[in-house]
This record gives structure tokens, sequence and C-alpha cells, in this order.
């Protein structure tokens, strides 16, 4: 029984691989199972590294086209000697191949969450400019346009839970959550009161915004100043190296040379 199983999964991992089933309406006829598969910070990694004109799903389903190729690749290769250790194989590489590009994309994104730390406060500052004549909604949707991309995903997921109704403070700390760097929830806390529109208090937390968000420039220039002084001085002393070690070889070859003569 079970070799009749593995047979007719054979079959079908071929024909996938050489295009006799059409991969694009096996996807769409198995679409709330592949959804299953999917992680779900998948579209906003896959958005965050490639832009808003990526199709997602596509690269989706060459995931798991890619790992159903070397499932079956690797099955027909056991084929002469199937037990459950070799099948264990095919899934495990199979489901390596499956992760490689999701895991590729986390890493992409942790390495980018330096540079959202030190590009955060200067976003904020066209925010804060904005929300003295918008309501806060109304900022972030102008905002969007001149963002820096790394940010436009999150934004967006932002405003249309604020469009479908969502009044609670929970947006905000999505948003604060995706990009967790400096002072990011305290942020997006000072945001959601703003954007209760309690307007003895718009002037004082206006204020308190401004100055939060200076005091992050302020930090965002000092980290930058600080990084360029410590490349600078990593290059010094590359280069005192490089000189002490060239300086030593010519006195090895200078004394080698004399104790010759």
């Amino acid at each position: 029984m079970w070799e009749i199983v593995i047979v007719a999964v054979i079959i079908f991992v071929i024909l996938f691989i050489n295009g006799s089933v059409d991969t694009n309406q096996f996807f769409k006829d198995n679409e709330a199972y592949v959804k299953l598969l999917k992680e779900k910070d998948y579209d906003f990694l896959v958005m965050a590294k490639y832009g808003d004109d990526v199709d997602v799903n596509r690269l989706f389903n060459k995931r798991i086209k890619n790992a159903v190729i070397i499932f079956g690749l690797l099955m027909i290769f056991f084929i002469t000697n199937l037990s459950f250790l070799n099948i264990l194989i095919c899934l495990l590489a199979a489901g390596y191949v499956f992760k490689s590009q999701y895991i590729n994309l986390r890493s992409y994104y942790k390495k980018h969450l330096h540079d959202i730390d030190l590009m955060l406060p200067y976003y904020l500052k066209s925010i804060e400019v904005l929300v003295q004549h918008y309501t806060v909604p109304v900022a972030l949707a102008k905002s969007v346009d001149d963002a820096p991309d790394m940010f436009k995903p999150g934004l967006k997921v932002l405003l249309e839970r604020i469009e479908s109704g969502d009044s609670s403070i929970d947006p905000y700390m999505e948003f604060a959550q995706t990009y967790p760097v400096r002072d990011s929830m305290r942020m997006m806390r000072l945001l959601y009161r703003l954007g209760l529109g309690i307007q003895e208090n718009k002037e004082e937390q206006l204020l308190l915004l401004s100055k939060t968000v200076s005091s992050l420039q302020n930090k965002a220039r000092e980290q930058k100043y600080k990084e360029r002084l410590e490349k600078m001085q990593n290059k010094t002393m590359i280069m005192l190296g490089v000189t002490g070690v060239g300086v030593a070889i010519l006195l090895i070859v200078a004394m080698l040379q004399m104790m010759n003569v």
C-alpha cells in the first residue's frame, strides 16, 4: 500500500516539475491549504525588502514549488532504497528549502533594524510638522509617499486598520512592534493620544512630541558620529598594523642581508 502511495507521489512530482500540472491553477485550487503554510509576517518582510510592486503570492508559490522539486528529486534518488530514514531526509531537505527564503528575509530585516533606528527620528520629524495642520490619520496618510521605503509596508497596515474603524491603540502598537527600535512604542503612544482629538491637551502633547523627536534626532546624530569615529579608528589601526608589519619585514630582510655579507 505504501509503495503505491510513494510511486503516486513521485509521478505527481515529476508531472509538477516538467509542467504537465498547471501550477498556477494548482495553487488557486488549494489556496486555503497554501495559506496555512505562510508565515504571519511573510508579506510584510517581502515588501520591506523588495517594495510594494513585488508579487508576494508568486514568490511564496515559488518557495513551495522549489520544495516540491527537491522532495521529488530526492525521492527519485532514493527510489531503490526507500526507508523511513530516507523519506525523513527528503522531508527535511524540502523543509529547509521552503524555509530558507523566509530565514533570509528575517535576517535581512534584522540587519536593517539598525538603519531603521537611525532613520525613524527623521521620519517622525515630518509627522510632527504634519500633525500641526492635520489629524494624525491624515498626517500619516500624507507621509506615506515621502516615507523611507522600509516604513511603507508598516504604515499601510496601520492606515488600513485605522480606516477600517479601529480606534484603539492596537494599530499603533503593532507598528511599533514591527519596528522595535529606540522609543518606537513611546512615540506611537504619543501619536495615538494626539489622534484622540482632545483639543485642550493638544498644544501640550505637540510640545511633548516635538521634544521627544528632537531628543531622538540628537541620539541618532550621536550614534552616526560614534560609528563614523569607530570606523576611522579601525581604519587607522589597520593602516598602523600594515605599516608596522611592513617595517618589520624590511628590518628582517635587511638583517638577513647583513648576515649574508
